[in-house]
């Protein structure tokens, strides 16, 4: 079964496949049952109130409750996630400290020339855990009401359209270079330093486009506030079923997310890192957990800390070679 056939299942046939998971880790998992004796530390590389904070003190909260001892989120925000990342390769390897890992981790390579971190060296991933995608929006005062008029107008009107993001190789932006690259079209990026400030400037009609997080944006989309046009999975949210994709909208293949997982330093033990992958496994199937995320608009997904490496290592290709073919050069 497939990560995204396995987070799509339903809930009793996934924990079915996620019991038969932990049959084959009990014997890693008996070996680590003194931990943990002490609270647990979780480092989110993002600033409070995004997703990647909500998600993580959902999952901490949880965990909290399984686990016997608090999980505290400690928020260490700044330079595309790498403040966080550095914070987690210099932790004591003893499993009391682990981070939640974004995409940044696999577009940072390519964004920047120099990293205090490798992850294959100094990480050890624990697990997949969610997958969310971005919502393709314009401005209500873009006489634009569908994919195809978007791209019919840009190729019109060459680089007098505009697009926001929250910085450049975040998903927001890199979503829009994909989309440009598709459709051949000429679209201006206007970066910011944050999600917020882009989406009153869609609003107010500042900006002309911004494909964001879906969490972040469909508020605005149910409210009219923003038009939305399409999502950016190769299949319709559950979130927001009404909207088609980009795959369908014109552009076969289309798909783009963001996504997060988490890791331990080096060094940890296996029996612990098998142990905190089956706790978050089983947290990902707990109603609290899995109706937040699905509010939301995303995805979790779950599997064995390898799922986790093999995926990172894709993407840090992939959009890694996007990354160079628009043009974008390393700091």
């Amino acid at each position: 079964m497939t990560r995204l056939a396995f987070a799509e299942a339903p809930i009793a046939r996934r924990a079915l496949v996620l019991a038969a998971v932990l049959v084959l880790l009990i014997p890693g998992i008996a070996c680590s049952q003194a931990y943990p004796s002490r609270p647990l530390r979780l480092i989110v590389p993002s600033a409070p109130g995004g997703s990647p904070d909500i998600n993580a003190r959902e999952l901490a909260n949880e965990l909290t409750k399984q686990m016997g001892q608090q999980v505290v989120v400690e928020n260490r925000a700044g330079a595309s996630g790498i403040l966080g990342y550095e914070a987690l390769a210099r932790a004591t390897p003893d499993g009391y400290t682990f981070a939640y890992i974004s995409n940044f981790i696999a577009t940072n390579p390519s964004m920047y020339s120099k990293l205090p971190y490798e992850f294959a060296r100094d990480f050890r991933p624990v697990i997949f855990y969610f997958r969310g995608y971005n919502v393709l929006t314009v401005s209500p005062s873009l006489a634009v009401r569908s994919v195809k008029e978007l791209i019919d107008h840009a190729r019109a009107n060459p680089g007098k359209l505009t697009f926001g993001s929250s910085g450049i190789g975040a998903t927001p932006h890199l979503s829009m270079e994909l989309f440009k690259t598709m459709t051949e079209t000429a679209i201006v990026h206007v970066p910011y330093k944050g999600t917020q400030q882009a989406v009153i400037d869609v609003i107010s009609g500042q900006i002309d486009i911004l494909c964001d997080n879906l969490a972040s944006m469909l508020p605005f989309v149910r409210s009219g506030r923003v038009r939305g046009l399409a999502v950016t999975s190769l299949k319709r949210s559950a979130a927001i079923p009404e909207l088609p994709t980009l795959d369908e909208s014109g552009l076969p293949g289309y798909e783009l997310s963001g996504w997060s997982g988490m890791a331990v330093p080096a060094g940890v033990p296996r029996a612990i890192v098998l142990r905190l992958n089956a706790e978050i496994n089983t947290a990902l199937l707990s109603p609290s957990v899995s109706k937040g995320i699905a509010s939301r608009g995303g995805i979790g997904v779950g599997g064995t800390p390898e799922e986790f490496a093999e995926h990172v290592q894709k993407e840090t290709e992939r959009l890694g070679k996007l990354i160079k073919a628009v043009g974008i050069k390393p700091q």
